[in-house]
Protein backbone atom coordinates (compact mmCIF):
# COMPACT_ATOMS: atom_id res chain seq x y z
CA UNK A 1 0.00 0.00 0.00
CA UNK A 2 2.72 2.45 0.94
CA UNK A 3 4.92 2.09 -2.12
CA UNK A 4 1.88 2.85 -4.33
CA UNK A 5 1.07 6.03 -2.46
CA UNK A 6 4.34 7.35 -4.26
CA UNK A 7 3.71 6.12 -7.84
CA UNK A 8 0.65 8.35 -8.50
CA UNK A 9 2.74 11.73 -7.39
CA UNK A 10 5.80 10.52 -9.32
CA UNK A 11 3.30 9.08 -12.74
CA UNK A 12 1.91 12.79 -12.71
CA UNK A 13 4.97 14.68 -12.73
CA UNK A 14 6.55 12.51 -15.32
CA UNK A 15 3.40 13.28 -17.17
CA UNK A 16 3.95 16.76 -16.54
CA UNK A 17 7.88 16.00 -17.84
CA UNK A 18 6.73 15.13 -21.50
CA UNK A 19 3.86 17.26 -22.56
CA UNK A 20 4.33 18.94 -24.82
CA UNK A 21 3.68 23.33 -23.89
CA UNK A 22 1.29 24.78 -26.67
CA UNK A 23 0.83 27.84 -27.55
CA UNK A 24 -2.68 29.63 -27.95
CA UNK A 25 -3.40 30.02 -31.47
CA UNK A 26 -3.72 34.25 -32.00
CA UNK A 27 -7.36 35.64 -32.37
CA UNK A 28 -8.22 37.60 -35.28
CA UNK A 29 -7.10 41.10 -33.81
CA UNK A 30 -3.80 39.75 -32.81
CA UNK A 31 -3.87 38.41 -36.69
CA UNK A 32 -4.51 41.67 -38.28
CA UNK A 33 -2.47 43.39 -36.52
CA UNK A 34 1.02 40.77 -37.76
CA UNK A 35 -0.82 41.47 -41.66
CA UNK A 36 -0.73 45.13 -41.37
CA UNK A 37 3.05 45.39 -39.66
CA UNK A 38 3.99 43.51 -43.01
CA UNK A 39 2.09 45.21 -44.81
CA UNK A 40 3.93 48.62 -43.74
CA UNK A 41 7.11 46.74 -44.13
CA UNK A 42 6.62 46.02 -47.12
CA UNK A 43 5.76 49.77 -48.31
CA UNK A 44 8.57 51.31 -50.02
CA UNK A 45 8.22 54.38 -49.49
CA UNK A 46 7.67 57.11 -46.71
CA UNK A 47 4.46 57.53 -46.27
CA UNK A 48 2.47 54.00 -46.24
CA UNK A 49 -0.88 54.87 -43.62
CA UNK A 50 -2.44 58.34 -42.73
CA UNK A 51 -0.46 57.98 -39.26
CA UNK A 52 2.08 57.62 -40.55
CA UNK A 53 5.27 60.18 -40.34
CA UNK A 54 6.66 61.71 -43.32
CA UNK A 55 10.45 62.27 -43.77
CA UNK A 56 10.49 65.86 -42.68
CA UNK A 57 8.75 65.26 -39.04
CA UNK A 58 5.02 65.57 -40.53
CA UNK A 59 1.78 63.12 -39.91
CA UNK A 60 1.13 61.85 -43.77
CA UNK A 61 -2.29 62.43 -43.57
CA UNK A 62 -3.95 62.17 -46.91
CA UNK A 63 -0.46 62.36 -48.69
CA UNK A 64 0.17 58.49 -47.54
CA UNK A 65 -0.36 55.37 -50.08
CA UNK A 66 -3.30 54.31 -48.25
CA UNK A 67 -5.31 57.22 -49.30
CA UNK A 68 -4.62 57.72 -52.49
CA UNK A 69 -6.09 56.41 -55.40
CA UNK A 70 -4.39 53.68 -57.51
CA UNK A 71 -0.72 52.07 -57.21
CA UNK A 72 -0.22 50.09 -54.17
CA UNK A 73 -2.98 50.62 -50.77
CA UNK A 74 -1.03 49.03 -47.81
CA UNK A 75 -2.97 47.38 -45.39
CA UNK A 76 -3.19 50.51 -42.51
CA UNK A 77 -6.50 49.80 -40.44
CA UNK A 78 -8.52 46.66 -38.89
CA UNK A 79 -11.12 47.78 -41.13
CA UNK A 80 -8.54 46.87 -43.98
CA UNK A 81 -8.00 43.27 -43.23
CA UNK A 82 -10.36 41.13 -44.55
CA UNK A 83 -11.37 37.63 -42.80
CA UNK A 84 -10.39 35.73 -46.04
CA UNK A 85 -7.08 37.41 -45.41
CA UNK A 86 -7.10 36.36 -41.89
CA UNK A 87 -8.34 32.71 -42.75
CA UNK A 88 -5.62 32.81 -45.28
CA UNK A 89 -2.85 33.44 -42.30
CA UNK A 90 -4.26 31.01 -40.55
CA UNK A 91 -4.09 28.13 -43.28
CA UNK A 92 -0.42 28.86 -43.94
CA UNK A 93 0.53 28.89 -40.14
CA UNK A 94 -1.13 25.61 -40.12
CA UNK A 95 0.94 24.11 -42.60
CA UNK A 96 3.91 25.53 -40.76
Amino acid sequence: MKSSLWLAPLAFLATLALAQPTTPSPDDDEIARRLIEASIARYAGSCPCPYSTARNGSRCGRRSAHDRPGGEAPLCFREDVSDEAIARYRARMAQE
